[in-house]
């Protein structure tokens, strides 16, 4: 054995308690980090929470605030803009707890095996308003499996003529899939452009329609 290699296998218990010291200060973190959760949590001091999910159509982050579920994002919008985001316009009290939305996820799921047509959660639609929160609540009369043109909801609405702000509506909905924006297609039969992008759109379509 070489002198190198004498020392490699000197150092070799001094590496595995290293490693050793670092795996239980990983895990204190984690306990820590779990403790101070459930600290937050019991005290009132979480106004936003939020979990990630994964689905068929990519990473989702389900955001729910003490009224519901308040965004659900794709991960082309960029979760952590998304969270930025969400601290400026409800709270800056927004901590990763997924128990709060345990529900959500399980109904997500449900959703993606077909078990599920519809979202039975409490729902917070305080990121939209006025004609856009108008559209939202019109979404849900496209019933699973079936699309209308965004001049049919618009029809829907106070203000029939309004085919385009329809499509704004729906491309500024905060609470996709749940809010079945991607039910609206164009009058021609094409699917229009979508907020989680059209290979999304098309997977959730094409789901539903089996």
């Amino acid at each position: 054995m070489t002198r190198a290699e004498r020392s490699m296998h000197a150092l070799q218990p001094l590496n595995a308690g290293l490693e050793a010291v670092a795996a239980d200060e990983a895990a204190t973190l984690v306990r820590l980090s779990g403790v101070l959760r459930g600290a937050a949590q019991a005290h009132g001091l979480v106004d936003v929470a939020y979990r990630s999910i994964d689905s068929p159509v990519g990473p989702l982050l389900l955001v729910a605030t003490e009224v519901g579920l308040v965004r659900v994002a794709f991960s082309v919008e960029g979760h952590d803009t998304v969270l930025a985001e969400l601290a400026e316009s409800i709270s800056p009290r927004i901590l990763h707890a997924p128990a709060r939305l345990d529900a959500a996820a399980r109904e997500f799921e449900e959703y993606f095996a077909h078990t599920r047509h519809t979202f039975d959660l409490p729902l917070d639609f305080r990121l939209a308003s006025g004609f856009r929160y108008e559209v939202l609540t019109h979404l849900h009369e496209i019933e699973y499996g079936s699309t209308a043109s965004y001049s049919a909801v618009a029809a829907l609405t106070s203000s029939p003529r309004a085919v385009r702000a329809v499509g704004t509506a729906c491309a500024r909905n905060p609470l996709p899939v749940v809010v079945p924006c991607h039910r609206v297609i164009r009058s021609d039969g094409s699917q229009g452009a979508y907020l989680g992008g059209p290979e999304a759109k098309a997977l959730l379509l094409s789901l539903e329609a089996v």
